[in-house]
């Protein structure tokens, strides 16, 4: 029996192969897109097709679909400084019903909040260590921590992920943030399509739309309440993700420009980095431990990288004219930060066509010397999280774009 030899990630830049980038600013025609029309017009659709045909999946149309939102729960927090708000988000399909639980925090001053909205990985109780918040009941994957039983989250879980979601201190500041966990729109294994939202879709293969693809549908979902909600900045939906939800922040920012702002935090291959460097996490890599979260058709670049007719600058690219800020850790060689870096400063010649300024440095910045203008990036000192230094540098960026009104708030469309 011939065993294949077990994975060894690249973290030397020196074995970087060469490769070419293709060209976001060259049509499939060949010729060159000029100006920013030529670019809404006709290349970026070419782009967002070849990343549904290659990578995420085409997302299918929902129409068949009955999605209601309704608030269950709304009461002051942290001494009154937020709101928190329990919202259902109820997705009927004939007599087949789910839910997908959002938990939202506002500034309880602020008539029109701008709002990060993202994905966590472990259930909304874990996000603040308070009893109001519900336990999720769907599949959670095992924990070492403890806290989770036959996949079923526990009490012990609660409020374990808190560094990551600084909401006290994103509330002073002016700004909401709201989450889904991510299980609640499919579960985060092979054969979550059979019980989650990809199950309502019985005529789409699940090798055509990835579990990626169905995160994002899912951020999408959330959008339609939050665009209504009286108290947020309905332009000022920002969505983040870190690690595999931040591929999911990407993707959802790719296909729906109602986000204001996107946020990528330590996304690695898949998301910010660029595949064609083969370092760390690799093509190969991440469809064999995670064949789901891609379409099929992207396992056929396994080992083939340099074959593929994008690379993840086109996707940052498809964020433009839009703000979007990709962060790196700078021990966490798995995601390759130096890729991630590049990505956004191949996108820069994208938004050059808007007159907008990329992340306007030739060389990767220093250790927590945040760069960019509308594309931004830093290089965290630490590993694979995302940190209250993280959402600090995401708060000054949104309100250097505007995120924060000083003037009459906006009104929700």
């Amino acid at each position: 029996m011939i065993h294949s030899a077990p994975f060894v990630a690249n973290e030397d830049e020196s074995k970087v192969p060469n490769y070419t980038l293709p060209d976001p600013l060259e049509g499939r025609d060949g010729k060159p897109v000029k100006n920013s029309k030529e670019w809404e017009k006709t290349r970026r659709p070419e782009i967002l097709a070849i990343f549904e045909a290659e990578m995420f999946g085409k997302t299918p149309s929902d129409t068949h679909l009955k999605v209601r939102s309704s608030v269950k729960s709304r009461e002051p927090v942290f001494g009154g400084l937020g709101i928190r708000e329990l919202v259902e988000i109820e997705v009927r399909h004939g007599t087949a019903r789910k839910v997908i639980e959002l938990l939202v925090y506002l500034p309880t001053e602020k008539r029109h909040a701008p709002v990060f909205l993202g994905l966590n990985f472990s259930g909304n109780h874990t996000v603040q260590n308070d009893p109001g918040i519900p336990i999720p009941k769907s599949w959670v994957p095992e924990s070492k921590a403890g806290d989770v039983l036959d996949h079923q989250a526990t009490e012990k879980g609660r409020g374990k992920e808190s560094s990551r979601w600084p909401v006290e201190s994103i509330l002073k500041k002016g700004f909401g943030v709201a989450t889904i966990y991510y299980g609640d729109i499919e579960p985060d294994h092979k054969e979550g399509f059979k019980t989650g939202i990809r199950s309502f879709f019985p005529a789409v293969a699940p090798e055509d739309w990835s579990a990626i693809g169905v995160w994002s549908w899912g951020l999408s979902r959330a959008v339609d309440y939050l665009e209504k909600n009286p108290k947020v900045d309905a332009r000022n939906i920002l969505v983040i993700g870190h690690s595999r939800l931040g591929k999911a922040a990407l993707w959802a920012g790719a296909l729906d420009q109602r986000f204001a702002m996107v946020f990528s935090n330590n996304s690695g291959e898949g998301g910010a980095a660029i595949s064609r460097r083969c370092f760390g996490e690799t093509v190969e890599r991440i469809n064999t431990s995670f064949p789901h979260w891609f379409s099929g058709k992207f396992k056929q670049y396994n080992l083939k990288e340099q074959s593929m007719p994008m690379d993840q600058h086109m996707l940052i690219a498809l964020m433009a004219p839009r703000p979007v800020y990709i962060a790196s850790a700078s021990e966490d060689l798995w995601a390759d930060p130096k890729g991630e870096f590049l990505s956004g400063k191949h996108a820069g010649p994208v938004y050059a066509l808007f007159g907008k300024e990329g992340v306007e440095v030739s060389e990767m910045p220093t250790i927590n010397a945040p760069v960019g203008k509308t594309i931004g990036y830093h290089l965290r000192q630490g590993k694979h999280d995302i940190t209250p230094y993280d959402w600090d540098q995401y708060m000054d960026f949104a309100q250097r774009h505007g995120a924060i009104q000083t003037g009459a708030p906006r009104p929700n469309q």
